[in-house]
């Protein structure tokens, strides 16, 4: 570090060390060779060389006032302690700036002592600051381990207060922030799983409906299928009934024309029927009945032809105005052997002529003259009642 050595100069007048005045406003002009001590050395009084100033306790005042510090976070300095250190530093550097054999510079000094009693009398204590006192810790208090920490100021000093008015304890601030923040976490996720389940229930619900939708469709298809086929299975009845009311009509209107051709009878042998007998199966239907029976006309028509058959006996054949060939076989006696008749009209009598085992009318139907057919559906057809 560089030496405070003034540079040589001549001699002026020196103020004794406690003669240096204790204003602010005073100052002290400082010359090389000043306050050089007594006795020999490099600059004493015997060698006129320059002098070395060096204060002392006698030339500055005693710093009035409190010089404590604190024990908070490793220590804080307080007082004019600071002030004095960064005033001598100052003083120091200056005086560096005017080594190197430059001309001296007047230098005003104030009392450092009286600045530093003065400013720190006017500071209040750091204890009585709100909410700081607390936080720094006391080298006085009795029973306070070094580096200990007090209790932290109340909550109204920090800002969190009650709804009365009154601070808090940390520890009921914290519960009831947590508390609060628990409820509002609550109140999102009831939110979320209300959000969900009334999206599940709206989801659910088209679901239904579309289920719903298709079995209706599906019923309402069924529906009209069932109902068209009521109404084809009604209209074929109405059908079948009008049919058969029209040939009842027909059978009642053809009934005035067709009889049966003995009205008193028992049927024996039927058409198909095999026999020994018969060369073939029977040709005709039976009507048993005594003998000398009436045997009427079945139709209106023309007797063509009458007399002896054979195995047919006496026999009396009937041609309907349509070709239609009637055989009335087996007769004992022929009321009528030619010509028109009507129907109703008595032709001959029941007998047991030709191949026989008792008295019957033995009656045949050929359409056209050809083959014979069953006689029962025919005269059914015709309205008789067999």
């Amino acid at each position: 570090m560089a030496s405070n050595r003034l540079a040589p100069e001549a001699a002026s007048a020196r103020p004794l060390p406690q003669d240096l005045p204790g204003s602010l406003t005073d100052t002290a002009t400082f010359a090389p060779g000043a306050f050089a001590p007594e006795g020999p050395g490099p600059y004493g009084a015997a060698d006129d060389g320059p002098g070395e100033w060096n204060p002392t306790e006698e030339s500055v005042r005693s710093a009035r006032g409190r010089h404590r510090v604190a024990k908070q976070r490793g220590g804080l300095a307080r007082g004019g302690t600071v002030l004095g250190v960064g005033v001598i530093a100052a003083v120091g550097a200056g005086g560096m700036a005017t080594a190197e054999e430059k001309p001296p510079v007047p230098i005003s000094m104030p009392d450092i002592g009286s600045l530093a009693a003065d400013v720190t009398g006017a500071l209040p204590d750091a204890e009585s600051l709100p909410g700081i006192g607390s936080l720094l810790g006391s080298s006085d208090d009795a029973g306070d381990a070094p580096g200990a920490v007090t209790a932290a100021a109340p909550l109204s000093s920090a800002g969190i207060t009650t709804e009365d008015g009154q601070g808090a304890g940390a520890g009921e601030a914290l519960r009831s922030r947590i508390l609060q923040q628990a409820d509002t976490q609550q109140a999102a996720a009831e939110r979320d799983a209300r959000d969900a389940a009334e999206h599940t229930a709206l989801v659910q619900a088209e679901k239904t409906a579309a289920t719903d939708h298709k079995e209706a469709v599906a019923d309402a298809k069924a529906e009209r299928a069932e109902a068209a086929r009521k109404e084809a299975a009604a209209r074929a009845k109405r059908e079948a009934e009008a049919r058969a009311k029209a040939e009842a009509a027909r059978l009642a209107e053809l009934a005035k024309s067709y009889l049966l051709p003995v009205t008193s009878y028992t049927l024996t042998a039927s058409f198909g029927q095999p026999g020994d007998r018969w060369a073939a199966d029977h040709t005709g239907q039976d009507f048993a009945a005594p003998t000398g029976t009436p045997v009427k006309a079945v139709h209106s028509g023309t007797i063509t032809q009458a007399g002896w058959a054979g195995a047919y006996g006496y026999r009396i054949l009937l041609t309907l105005d349509d070709g239609t060939e009637l055989w009335f076989c087996h007769l004992s006696s022929m009321v009528k052997t030619g010509g028109k008749v009507s129907t109703g009209e008595v032709i001959g009598r029941v007998g047991a002529t030709g191949n026989v085992t008792g008295p019957h009318l033995h009656l045949e139907v050929r359409p056209g003259g050809g083959d014979p057919i069953d006689p029962m559906p025919w005269l059914r057809g015709r309205g008789l009642n067999v």
